[in-house]
């Protein structure tokens, strides 16, 4: 039979072994999961629902994805929300990596921005290879363009084009709607109006609108994504070990492969950034 000082022993023994245990549980549970931060884009076009299911497969880790803007998605990660972001401002993400908000970022994949609009063309741009010269066009025929207004790797772009073109439409000739890509390109179909998109969001939101690409093939409508794992030190509860593992799977050769094989109706909307 045990004695009192025994049990009160045994009881303690398995208490504090199951505290320990419990909190490996919760360690472990923790580690699961891996907050993202992402554009839209990624988001809208699919690409994501290819990607992930492969690497939460691989390593176990379930990702956890918020869509917002390349401008909030960056914003999420300084707060330590999030444990990585994936965005596509290469400006905002230097700047994010010198605050010392960021580290590991990796050149993922690129695609490119267009100018889309209705059949028609009633600003007379198609075919242009200028964005700038034909962003001064649209200005002058007065035609809707629908704005992103959200401070997104895309809005910001545009916001760049307006400067170096000097000109922007005004009054009810622009829409600053503040909301994701698509829903602009729908508006942008409803109102019958141009606006600048990344070719992907386009890509899956075409049929849906009915817009026609109209300026494309433009050096400065390069479009690159990078990925960036949120810095440890800052934030000590941060998925450090996840966040680059997912950096490190999407910048594998079989990363790059997905990206490159994702397409919708036939048509390659993200490029590798590494060559074969």
């Amino acid at each position: 039979m045990n004695r009192p000082n025994d049990v009160v022993r045994q009881f303690f023994r398995w208490g504090v072994l199951g505290l320990l245990l419990s909190g490996l549980s919760i360690s472990v549970h923790a580690e699961d999961v891996l907050r993202l931060s992402t554009t839209t884009s990624t988001e809208n076009s699919g690409l994501l629902k290819v990607l992930l299911p492969v690497f939460e497969a691989r390593y176990h880790i379930k990702v956890h994805v918020i869509s917002v803007g390349t401008g909030k998605a960056l914003e999420l990660a300084k707060n330590g929300d999030v444990d990585v972001t994936l965005v596509h401002a290469r400006a905002a993400e230097d700047k994010f990596i010198a605050e010392g908000h960021g580290v590991n970022r990796r050149d993922v994949m690129y695609n490119d921005f267009i100018i889309v609009g209705p059949t028609e063309d009633p600003a007379g741009v198609k075919g242009s290879k200028d964005v700038i010269a034909a962003m001064k066009k649209i200005t002058a025929s007065k035609v809707r363009f629908i704005s992103r207004g959200d401070n997104s790797g895309t809005d910001q772009m545009e916001q760049a084009y307006w400067k170096e073109a000097g000109v922007k439409p005004e009054g009810r000739a622009y829409v600053s709607a503040g909301v994701g890509m698509g829903e602009v390109l729908t508006m942008a179909a409803q109102m019958q109006g141009y606006t600048l998109t990344d070719r992907a969001t386009y890509g899956a939101y075409r049929a849906k609108t009915g817009l026609a690409v109209h300026v494309e093939g433009d050096a400065k409508m390069f479009n690159p994504y990078g990925i960036i794992a949120v810095n440890p030190a800052k934030y000590k509860d941060i998925n450090f070990r996840g966040a680059n593992l997912l950096i490190e799977w999407m910048t594998s050769a079989e990363g790059q492969q997905k990206i490159n094989e994702f397409k919708v109706d036939g048509q390659q909307l993200f490029f590798s950034s590494f060559k074969k």
